[in-house]
């Protein structure tokens, strides 16, 4: 049984004030501090569940429309198997967060199949070809990314303070699942890296003489430490260039720089490259999984460094080792 299924929910419940259903799901989902990305994704599908069920109300409905809906998208639309608990995922959280509602911890639907893929990994001859047709701000990305195991948006989330020369590590602060980690600070960035604090301490102190200094904090963090936003060691360490205004709240801020500039640049250079993979910013984290296993490194400190709950996300990156075969003897030249 999934855990999105027997998931209990400790926190306080929360009363929506406002009266419609989507105010009430966005208003719930920032009171318990989700990010961006997932109050966009539960919004998706919990429109998508009302709509497949004719536009009615989530109250008059229940387990028969949640197995409908869940079937619905593994055979018709054949989404993957992560895809589909996502959406249950949002379902729960409308049924059991927002509407305070009891959900069977039984459904029976048909469930998309988890099928095992093999990630893409560059050798590192590769990584080198890719990292010699890029520049600026975007190798020095790629570079902690691969150097550390980051995914694309630990690494742009970064603050000033996750970065500790003395002891060689990154701080990852509330990764995948919302948990923290540390991480690896590869040496051959450093001088790299203390030029661009330099640039961006700068940058910095430009928007403190003309009082435009200002970063997003978690909301028990801003409302802790009122002037925290405007300390250096919160700011990001990838600074977008330009200032913008929250969505939310309304505030003028400098956020960090965009994904969208990684990617476009992580896509050009493999294809300068001539690489015949797919590349993109996430093959750097499974290249550094694989090169570590590879050098030797045990398998439980290569789960630590990325973040995985569990070993068995880890070992698929056995899966595309590139072991020394003159070390290994054919069982018939044993005989």
């Amino acid at each position: 049984m999934s855990r999105f299924q027997t998931r209990v929910n400790e926190k306080t419940k929360y009363r929506p004030s406002s009266e419609k259903l989507m105010d009430q799901v966005h208003e719930v989902l920032r009171y318990h501090h989700y990010g961006k990305r997932t109050e966009e994704a539960y919004s998706r599908w919990i429109r998508w569940f009302i709509k497949y069920n004719g536009t009615r109300h989530p109250r008059d409905m229940g387990k028969p429309e949640i197995e409908a809906f869940l079937t619905f998208l593994a055979i018709e639309r054949k989404l993957a198997a992560s895809t589909q608990n996502q959406a249950l995922n949002g379902i729960v959280f409308l049924y059991r967060d927002v509407l305070d509602l009891p959900i069977a911890n039984d459904l029976v639907a048909a469930r998309a199949k988890k099928a095992p893929r093999i990630p893409v990994v560059l050798s590192q001859s590769e990584i080198q070809k890719l990292f010699l047709d890029m520049d600026g701000i975007y190798l020095l990305i790629a570079r902690i990314m691969y150097g550390g195991g980051l995914r694309l948006m630990e690494a742009l989330r970064l603050r000033v303070q996750d970065i500790d020369f003395e002891n060689g590590y990154l701080m990852v602060r509330s990764g995948k699942g919302d948990k923290d980690r540390t991480t690896l600070l590869p040496k051959s960035i450093y001088n790299e890296l203390k030029l661009h604090l330099q640039k961006v301490r700068r940058g910095f102190e430009r928007d403190l003489e003309e009082g435009t200094a200002n970063v997003w904090l978690p909301d028990a963090l801003a409302k802790k430490y009122p002037k925290a936003a405007q300390s250096w060691e919160w700011q990001y360490l990838l600074p977008s260039k330009s200032l913008s205004t929250d969505p939310q709240s309304g505030e003028i801020r400098r956020h960090h720089i965009n994904e969208s500039g990684l990617q476009k640049s992580i896509r050009s250079a493999a294809k300068q490259a001539k690489m015949n993979k797919r590349v993109t910013s996430h093959t750097l984290r499974h290249s550094f999984a694989t090169h570590l296993l590879e050098s030797g490194t045990n398998i439980r400190v290569v789960q630590k460094l990325m973040g995985h709950a569990d070993v068995k996300t880890t070992e698929i990156y056995t899966h595309v080792l590139q072991q020394n075969l003159r070390a290994v003897v054919s069982p018939l030249d044993m005989l």
